[in-house]
């Protein structure tokens, strides 16, 4: 597996627009491009945090680089709401050893 991580500073007030955006975003990518789901956070200094995971590099790039997006009103959302934003992933990683729980309800 292969996981992009990404930054952004939201606009204040925005942050409720962007998780929506990022939202739809995501899911839209699962259905139209193999991505196997994201996780967001928001970090101590209030950036939000986000790594998305893929079957492999391939697919991440054959997505990433298309310039289209999967769910053009949440990406959007998204980009109304950023202040700034990391551009590049600050990370791309290929997963080695995986211990996270895949269901916990």
């Amino acid at each position: 597996m292969f996981v992009a991580i990404y930054w952004w500073r939201l606009k204040p007030g925005k942050e409720d627009q962007f998780r929506e955006g990022w939202r739809r975003g995501t899911w839209a990518i699962m259905a139209k491009h193999g991505g196997l789901g994201s996780r967001l956070h928001r970090a101590p200094d209030g950036r939000m945090i986000a790594y998305a995971q893929w079957p492999d590099e391939q697919s991440w790039s054959r997505f990433y680089y298309n310039g289209t997006p999967s769910d053009p009103e949440g990406y959007a959302m998204m980009v109304d709401a950023i202040l700034e934003s990391g551009g590049e992933p600050m990370f791309k990683l290929d997963v080695l050893d995986d211990l996270l729980v895949k269901d916990a309800h």
